[in-house]
């Protein structure tokens, strides 16, 4: 099943993050494309509107954010999708964050007829992590891009989150044994072999327990931190500052 998992046991070993294949293709390679499609059948497959549609429910907002950040954006569909899904937000600032520009005129414009202002930032998410800027943001949204990082780097990335945005939702690879046994058969969508690849390492790379909630910045105080796995693949994350709410849903 992988270097990753005991063979006497089903318990997993420590996360193991190893380079993915899509991250290191040029844009428009037609690997990189055709991986992209792949992405938005593999987020189908997972729910993974779905469960972002849960994490916004379980945040106590006092009111619909103004300001989003996306870290990993990639194309931007997925959050065009929520975008549709709450039709009451509106009037939102939305940055998409990604180290590649592939957010497509179309992407954008769909997000333009939701009444969404967009603004596409090509920059390393460690980059940003480091900018003394101060720009803030009332909730930052990352799928899928948490378990890219090992433990060192995703310390500084949450450092960041923690102080420059009010509120984050996050939904990652479940490292489990379901997870891997899935993570083998995302061929069955039809995808290619760089997707097939990186699905596997992508579930080694990802999260349980409450690792995350244990990365999150020990000197960061006024944050309720929820933890827990989303059925069938995922393993999700929030953070809200205790001004928007007594607890978490």
């Amino acid at each position: 099943m992988g270097p990753y998992w005991r063979s006497s046991e089903p318990r997993l070993m420590r996360r193991l993050v190893c380079p993915e294949a899509l991250d290191d293709l040029d844009p428009s390679d037609p690997r990189a494309v055709r991986a992209r499609g792949d992405l938005q059948r593999v987020h189908r497959a997972m729910g993974s509107l779905t469960i972002l549609r849960n994490l916004i429910a379980r945040l106590p907002l006092a009111a619909a954010p103004k300001t989003i950040l996306e870290l990993g954006a990639g194309d931007g569909t997925l959050l065009l999708r929520l975008a549709r899904a709450l039709a009451s937000w509106r009037g939102v600032e939305l940055t998409l964050l990604d180290r590649q520009r592939v957010v497509s005129p179309e992407t954008l414009e769909g997000f333009r007829k939701l009444k969404w202002r967009v603004s596409v930032a090509c920059e390393d998410a460690l980059s940003w992590a480091s900018d003394p800027a101060e720009t803030r943001f009332d909730l930052c949204v990352t799928t899928l891009f948490l378990h890219h990082f090992k433990d060192d780097d995703l310390g500084v990335l949450l450092e960041a989150i923690a102080r420059r945005c009010d509120a984050f939702i996050a939904s990652e690879p479940r490292r489990d044994l379901l997870a891997a046994v899935g993570s083998r058969l995302v061929g069955l969508l039809g995808t290619n072999a760089v997707t097939r690849g990186d699905a596997v390492k992508s579930v080694a790379a990802g999260f349980s327990g409450r690792e995350l909630s244990d990365a999150w910045p020990k000197g960061s105080s006024g944050w309720r931190l929820r933890e827990f796995r989303a059925p069938p693949f995922s393993h999700c994350f929030l953070a809200a500052r205790l001004e928007y709410g007594a607890r978490l849903e």
